[in-house]
């Protein structure tokens, strides 16, 4: 008799393990499918702030409110990881309508705004490490006439070559270098690299811009810079406003007539 009460004890024992094996994978693959659901909502997160960006560009009211809907709806998760997520996904409304408001639609680059925020940032860390910065100014020769004579289309395609120029002459945009399109055919760059802060490297760089094909003119440009000497800081409306005023001394110099009024120096 104890042996057959031991052989039952043992075979109790060992469903007992083999229950608790099963509780246990039960338990491991649940949790494996939460973490799976998670990581796939926080993806299909990014995805949806993408296209929110895209949405809100386009003005397009009806994509952003069915975006927002998918958004809030979030199911077998629990209370925590659902608001979780869904702050994570109006962060990145935020972060994306921010974007929006900051970059100009037709180069991505900085628009007027943009420049200036991130730009007044750059001075301040300029300052703190002792560093010298340049900020060149460039207006984009006989556009207004290319939109006259070969049209918009054309202008437009002018402004975007003339903003990967940009991001060829200074590499480091993002970093060190701030990028913007100030509006119409005006730009500006600020840089702590010296290498292009001198109007002679900048002009040559831009002659040395292989032909565009069909009537689109070749790139000519009128450049003003201004430096930053961190010892005796200014602000960015200060460095900016001298740079365009050397950009205007630069076009008067060459001759290169403008619709717009050229300021004379005071």
């Amino acid at each position: 008799m104890m042996e057959t009460g031991s052989v039952s004890r043992s075979a109790e024992s060992g469903a007992l393990r083999a229950r608790n094996a099963e509780a246990s994978r039960a338990r491991s693959a649940e949790a494996l499918r939460r973490v799976r659901s998670v990581e796939a909502l926080r993806a299909r997160n990014t995805e949806l702030a993408g296209q929110l960006r895209a949405a809100a560009m386009e003005s397009d009211d009806a994509h952003m409110t069915r975006l927002l809907s998918e958004l809030l709806r979030f199911h077998g998760l629990t209370k925590g990881q659902r608001v979780s997520l869904q702050l994570k996904a109006l962060l990145n409304l935020v972060h994306s309508l921010r974007c929006v408001a900051l970059a100009d639609d037709l180069t991505g680059l900085y628009n007027r705004r943009g420049f200036m925020q991130i730009g007044a940032r750059l001075l301040d860390v300029a300052t703190r490490d002792v560093r010298s910065a340049h900020l060149v100014y460039f207006d984009v020769n006989h556009l207004e006439r290319t939109n006259r004579t070969l049209g918009r289309t054309v202008g437009d395609v002018m402004i975007r070559q003339m903003g990967n120029f940009m991001r060829d002459l200074y590499p480091s945009y993002g970093v060190y270098e701030v990028l913007g399109r100030l509006g119409g055919d005006e730009f500006a760059a600020l840089t702590t690299c010296p290498q292009y802060a001198t109007r002679g490297a900048i002009v040559l760089r831009a002659g040395a811009q292989p032909p565009h094909s069909g009537d689109l003119p070749a790139l000519s440009l009128s450049v003003g810079v201004a430096h930053f000497n961190p010892r005796r800081p200014v602000g960015i409306d200060e460095l900016l406003a001298s740079a365009e005023q050397a950009m205007y001394e630069h076009k008067r110099v060459t001759g290169i007539a403008s619709s717009e009024q050229i300021p004379h120096p005071v």
